[in-house]
């Protein structure tokens, strides 16, 4: 499930986590750490199976759950229209 930032979202990172900035309604918003590391993993083409499975294996969680983790992070981000499912 490839990702992509709509064309005036920019992102940055930071100590913690990433910051998105919708340059067309001025607002910001800031991800965790490990959100930030599932936006940036999904942009580059990694799949939800995969992020899930190395998430699951690096914090000893249920993948399943890991899963669901990730699509609500995809799903909140697409809500707000930040990205756009390729």
């Amino acid at each position: 499930m490839p990702i992509r930032l709509r064309d005036d979202v920019t992102s940055a990172e930071t100590d913690d986590g990433v910051v998105l900035l919708d340059e067309h309604t001025g607002r910001y918003w800031q991800l965790n750490p490990t959100a930030g590391l599932v936006l940036r993993d999904l942009r580059d083409g990694r799949s939800l199976d995969d992020i899930a499975e190395d998430l699951a294996t690096r914090y000893r969680i249920d993948p399943d759950r890991v899963r669901r983790d990730v699509t609500a992070i995809v799903d909140r981000l697409a809500a707000e229209n930040l990205v756009r499912r390729t």
